[in-house]
């Protein structure tokens, strides 16, 4: 059993590790929405986002929320979604069925063939780009309650994946996850940072390096610490 926290009125679960994660969604916590708290996301002033967040799983996908939560005394370390959605295959691929959203053409193809090599007898029922116009989102929703899948992975960048999910939750009751590039770095489209900068933390730093336009996106990380020096979280 856990219970959750707060950080700046964002409901957030601090779990030990992934194992304590993923034994928490066996434990009948499945159908929900997984949504990660870092840095920047936990300083949005998103109501929409906000709200949604309190009523499903956020969880520390950032070193960040991490420091934060050890400030109140909670035991927990980094889930990073980029990896943490393998390991939710990795324990459902033999008794639950799959379905994912996001990303180019080419890279979702690729995904799904590489899935279905790592984990022989994946039950994947269903798979799109995540390039819609309002006719494709309505057809995904049919298709989405049509085939029930246990399990959707959806790959668009945050807020907009989560808005999209909580769409489709409303239509069909499942474990969604949103995993913004995740898709990206599982087929080698794009690298991550380098294991020494994300044991350190720093894979923000990184990213920024890649994609320099990031900047603009940091000012987030200076409202996060000073909240957090300020012990405003």
């Amino acid at each position: 059993m856990i219970e959750a926290t707060s950080l700046n009125n964002y409901k957030i679960y601090p779990f030990k590790d992934r194992d304590h994660f993923l034994n928490y969604l066996s434990e009948g916590n499945s159908k929900n929405i997984l949504i990660a708290l870092n840095a920047e996301k936990l300083v949005k002033k998103d109501q929409r986002l906000r709200n949604l967040v309190n009523q499903h799983i956020g969880y520390p996908d950032g070193i960040g929320p991490v420091l934060a939560l050890k400030r109140k005394n909670y035991n927990t370390k980094k889930i990073p979604g980029s990896e943490f959605w393998l390991n939710i295959v990795e324990r459902f691929y033999k008794d639950e069925t799959f379905y994912l959203v996001g990303g180019k053409e080419h890279v979702i193809t690729k995904t799904v063939s590489q899935l279905k090599e790592e984990f022989e007898g994946i039950n994947i029922v269903g798979y799109r780009n995540g390039y819609m116009n309002s006719d494709d989102k309505r057809k995904l929703f049919k298709d989405i309650y049509t085939k029930k899948p246990d399990i959707v992975f959806v790959a668009m960048g945050s807020p907009r994946q989560e808005y999209l999910m909580q769409k489709m939750y409303e239509r069909h009751k499942a474990l969604y996850m949103g995993l913004g590039g995740s898709f990206d770095i599982y087929t080698n489209e794009k690298d991550r940072a380098p294991e020494t900068l994300r044991k350190a933390g720093l894979e923000w730093s990184y990213r920024l390096y890649k994609e320099p336009k990031r900047v603009f996106r940091q000012t987030s990380l200076l409202r996060f610490a000073y909240k957090f020096i300020t012990n405003k979280l």
